[in-house]
């Protein structure tokens, strides 16, 4: 596995934020943040959610990566704390994936956890 960009909160693989900074650069109007976070639901409990943000919440960790920011919102935090967000690109299509320490069981596509 490549080198990850590394923070305490979150890593990311270099796919990971080659795909960030590639649909940033191909819609400005996304501007320079990624929300990672995480809700109720799913197969497994709760799931994983992606999206660009262009507002900072007063509860954000913003964790600052060279082109852009990943924020990660308080209750997210706990369960993402040490994870690393890939993406992936194989037969069955692309997508962001985290591989989460915290998360005791992960339903069989990886999209929802237990903790």
């Amino acid at each position: 596995m490549s080198e990850s960009l590394s923070n305490n909160s979150i890593q990311l693989t270099p796919s990971a934020a080659n795909r960030i900074c590639k649909v940033m650069n191909n819609d400005s109007d996304l501007g320079n943040k990624f929300r990672v976070y995480v809700t109720g639901g799913g197969c497994s409990g709760f799931q994983y959610g992606f999206k660009f943000d262009s507002e900072i919440a007063f509860d954000d960790d913003v964790v600052d990566f060279e082109n852009f920011s990943v924020l990660l919102d308080s209750m997210s935090y706990p369960y993402l704390y040490g994870s690393t967000l890939d993406f992936v690109e194989d037969l069955s299509g692309s997508k962001f994936v985290i591989n989460n320490p915290n998360a005791k069981t992960t339903c069989g596509c990886g999209e929802s956890f237990t903790i």
